[in-house]
């Protein structure tokens, strides 16, 4: 087994820095996208509720 050089490891560990960051980036994307619709359920939830106490108010 020939050892690998310096240049090379280093090489070899930057590619997998660079996949690695790519598919923690895509993650983050993606929790960004979930938050989004969950606080967008929390606000609609948030009227729905609000609309409901000012319906039986006004009764």
């Amino acid at each position: 087994m020939a050892r690998k050089s310096a240049l090379e490891k280093i090489e070899s560990h930057e590619k997998l820095c660079r996949i690695m960051q790519k598919q923690t980036f895509e993650q983050i994307k993606e929790m960004k996208e979930r938050i989004r619709r969950i606080e967008y359920m929390i606000v609609g939830g948030m009227g729905s509720v609000i609309l409901a106490l000012i319906m039986n108010y006004m009764k």
